[in-house]
């Protein structure tokens, strides 16, 4: 069985980063992995940039390309020959994005969206496949939209698990029984029409559960800028410590209330074949990192996520008739035909409140789609805080300076929907009660 790798963008943002990427796998030249790569640094948010400009036709769109594709071709320049055929693959990578932009904006801009952003991760691995051939680590290349099959809703595209399952198996597992690595892209598939879609941002994780999962992975590591999965965002909180061990359970409520550590639906197919997750440190490689299994004890000390870009929508009806169930049957029914992820909601007898992920568009859209039935309040720039295994005395810490919009308890989880104090400034928290 192979074991899978995933390596995001920080840990190949510049030439020296992807240098020690390779000297990481150099440790495992005897094994069978699949590795996947995210785009470098920050590129996926400057392509980002590249496709407003191209949806607004300011007249940037083409330089900004251009700036993200010599970025790519400076670190190639640092890592491998003048003449090696990997410019000429960054080149064919890039024209990719540059049709999309000879074309006026797409009336479907997520479809315009996925198009543009898939070169990211295309042209990295294009580097990292290039880079482990030259140090004599043997690498074959894939592109994973062939194997990667969602529906046609782009930039949240559900996987259809049979044909993907299918292609991995046709494609894949005959390049995995070759002796060395096989290198591929996290984030990207396509539908079955061969059009780019994306599984959403940070997808990655994801992307090497999916590859993990349907080929019976040994294992599956996440190598981060962080020595393992912490209590805390230590650049928030004080005294956050790295939980050695965590359970699927406790790791999917951590990851779906915001810890970004791993993507949220990353855990779930490992966990249907009981398959370990390491999440560990491409600094400091020979840490322990954090093992996330099943033979874990459900005993942990406060863990705190906070999610921000939030948008809370208090939704009531115009004919001040009660929030009834065939009202909730319309709301939801729009928010998942617009796949509007929310984080928290909650009910009573004249609103329903969510709290979602700002996406300006999709958030506009809703709006507009309910109108005729419904008012919308809506409040922007808040932060959800989620604290697992709360204690007093940090819910005391943390509420303090922030107007407080929404709250919610289940057991031992307390959620705030909230929007600092003007004048007041976050100063570090200490986590431990």
């Amino acid at each position: 069985m192979a074991k899978m790798f995933k390596f995001g963008g920080s840990s190949l943002k510049d030439a020296d980063s992807v240098r020690n990427v390779a000297t990481i796998l150099q440790r495992f030249k005897d094994e069978n992995l699949v590795i996947v790569v995210s785009a470098m640094g920050k590129t996926t948010n400057a392509l980002e940039e590249v496709i407003y400009a191209h949806a607004r036709q300011d007249g940037s769109a083409a330089s900004r390309l251009q700036a993200i594709q010599e970025m790519h071709q400076n670190v190639a320049r640092e890592l491998l020959p003048g003449d090696h055929d990997v410019f000429a693959l960054l080149n064919d990578t890039f024209v990719e994005a540059t049709w999309v932009l000879e074309e006026p904006p797409h009336p479907n801009f997520d479809y315009m969206y996925d198009q543009i952003i898939c070169v990211g991760e295309l042209a990295s691995s294009r580097i990292v496949h290039a880079y482990l051939q030259e140090v004599g680590l043997p690498t074959q290349w894939l592109d994973a939209r062939e194997v990667i099959i969602t529906d046609d809703i782009h930039r949240e595209g559900w996987v259809n698990w049979e044909e993907t399952g299918k292609r991995m198996e046709s494609k894949v597992l005959p390049m995995v029984s070759q002796p060395g690595f096989v290198l591929t892209q996290g984030f990207i598939g396509s539908t079955l029409d061969n059009a780019s879609t994306t599984l959403g941002r940070e997808g990655s994780d994801y992307t090497t559960a999916i590859f993990t999962f349907c080929l019976n992975g040994e294992s599956m590591t996440i190598w981060k800028d962080v020595p393992g999965v912490l209590t805390g965002d230590p650049k928030l909180f004080a005294n956050v410590t790295k939980l050695d061990r965590l359970s699927y359970r406790e790791a999917i409520e951590m990851t779906y209330y915001g810890a970004k550590v791993i993507h949220p639906k990353t855990i779930k197919p490992l966990q249907n074949k009981s398959i370990p997750l390491y999440v560990k440190s491409f600094i400091d490689p020979d840490g322990e990192g954090t093992l996330i299994s099943s033979d874990v004890e459900d005993l942990y000390p406060p863990i705190v996520t906070i999610e921000q870009q939030q948008t809370l929508l208090s939704i009531s009806t115009r004919d001040f008739s009660f929030v009834a169930e065939h009202h909730l049957s319309l709301l939801f029914k729009m928010i998942a035909d617009l796949r509007l992820q929310v984080n928290i909601m909650q009910n009573s007898a004249i609103s329903f409140s969510i709290c979602v992920n700002h996406a300006p568009e999709k958030i506009d859209e809703f709006i507009r789609s309910v109108d005729r039935d419904f008012k919308v309040q809506r409040e922007d720039d808040l932060e959800l805080i989620t604290i697992r295994h709360a204690q007093p005395d940090l819910l005391q810490n943390l509420r303090k300076g922030k107007i407080i919009f929404l709250e919610e308890h289940i057991r031992d989880t307390v959620q705030f929907v909230v929007k600092e104090v003007p004048m007041m400034s976050r100063k570090p928290v200490h986590t431990e009660p």
